[in-house]
């Protein structure tokens, strides 16, 4: 038995309350059931909020496949390069991969290879070992999120949309299978991408890169050294070799966007003017100028979204039909015309048209409706 801890403002927590499976086995010698023990009468548990957990940024790739102009790397290179941000997670009855998403020490892996510790200890590829503290543990999908809270400077992997991911592409996965050498890398091709319900909710990405216990929350990179996915599992039967599964990194961005700051790339340094407004779902066509009409056709520069907040809180925000975030959140987003949308379960969306203008700054909070 696991209880899952959320407040807003401050990173999810996950407790193990009970052990077990234990066997209620009679004097006779008669198997009655299973049974399970709470762990303690007590339990205590510190939430750290998000703005202290969550520092820096996380990267990703905004390139589409139509205008790649990165070169291919070969994989030496890509190795070399990609190496340094991978870790080997070890706890107390399991083991397996994580790789650095910020440069402040946040760790990505497998939620099934985090759920039920406190820590975990990572091994960096130069030996030296951090205690990675378990901070986020997303309850549906296979993502969890461990921070180094000794140094920063971390090198840190670049996350590519799985709308990148092309099938036939090679692929790269860094990882630590069991009783074999750490830090081992393995090759093959991008086989399918998809949803795949047999293998759990999200975006699957099959690849016939072999992917072993101990490979879990490991990289599986393209050529140009971007993550499209986290190893998360494989195929295991009769007759049936090289089919593994990988997480898609959209997935693991989704999350990410939910506790940093959403941007889009590009800002204008100039001090912005801020207009703020309030509104209740079902206003489409409503436009909210950013500026004073004075201030149009300065051109499509890039101008500072403001605070993002809903009432009740916690809602998805989606930009021009792509998610973003969820409220409380600050959004870049360039000059032009906008649709934002918010939506939270068993409300009405919030929806508002909004027109952004050079150097401007504003705020928007939605009040949805219960259904």
């Amino acid at each position: 038995m696991i209880a899952r801890l959320t407040l807003e403002g401050y990173a999810a927590k996950e407790i193990v309350l009970t052990e077990g499976p234990m066997n209620w086995v009679s004097m006779k010698g008669h198997n009655h059931c299973d049974y399970w023990l709470l762990k303690t009468e007590n339990f205590h548990a510190e939430l750290q909020a998000i703005s202290q957990v969550f520092a820096g940024g996380a990267v990703d790739s905004v390139s589409r496949v139509t205008a790649r102009t990165e070169p291919e790397l070969s994989l030496e290179e890509l190795v070399r390069r990609t190496k340094p941000a991978v870790l080997y997670l070890q706890g107390v009855s399991r083991s397996g991969t994580g790789f650095f998403v910020t440069d402040t020490g946040v760790v990505a892996t497998n939620a099934h290879l985090a759920r039920g510790y406190e820590t975990l200890m990572a091994t960096l590829p130069g030996g030296s070992q951090r205690e990675a503290k378990i901070i986020y543990i997303d309850g549906d999908l296979d993502i969890a999120l461990a921070k180094i809270d000794s140094g920063d400077g971390f090198p840190h992997l670049v996350l590519a949309e799985a709308t990148t991911v092309q099938q036939g592409e090679s692929v790269l996965a860094i990882g630590n299978p069991g009783d074999a050498m750490l830090f081992s890398v393995t090759k093959g091709i991008v086989s399918a991408v998809g949803r795949f319900d047999a293998a759990g909710p999200g975006t699957w990405i099959q690849t016939d890169a072999p992917i072993n216990p101990g490979n879990s929350g490991g990289p599986l990179l393209n050529s140009r050294g971007e993550v499209i996915g986290t190893s998360s599992q494989k195929l295991i039967k009769k007759n049936v070799t090289g089919i593994g599964f990988a997480l898609s990194a959209s997935d693991l961005l989704d999350v990410l966007r939910r506790l940093y700051p959403a941007t889009l790339p590009g800002t204008d340094g100039d001090a912005p003017e801020t207009t703020s407004a309030k509104g209740s779902s079902g206003n489409n066509g409503n436009k909210l100028m950013s500026a004073p009409p004075g201030r149009q056709g300065q051109g499509q520069q890039m101008a500072m979204g403001g605070g993002i907040t809903s009432d009740p809180a916690g809602a998805e925000i989606f930009l021009d039909g792509r998610k973003v975030g969820m409220t409380l959140a600050e959004l870049t987003i360039p000059s032009g015309n906008h649709m934002i949308v918010l939506k939270l379960a068993k409300h009405s969306e919030f929806d508002y048209a909004v027109e952004i203008l050079k150097d401007s700054k504003v705020t928007v909070n939605g009040v949805l409706k219960a259904d």
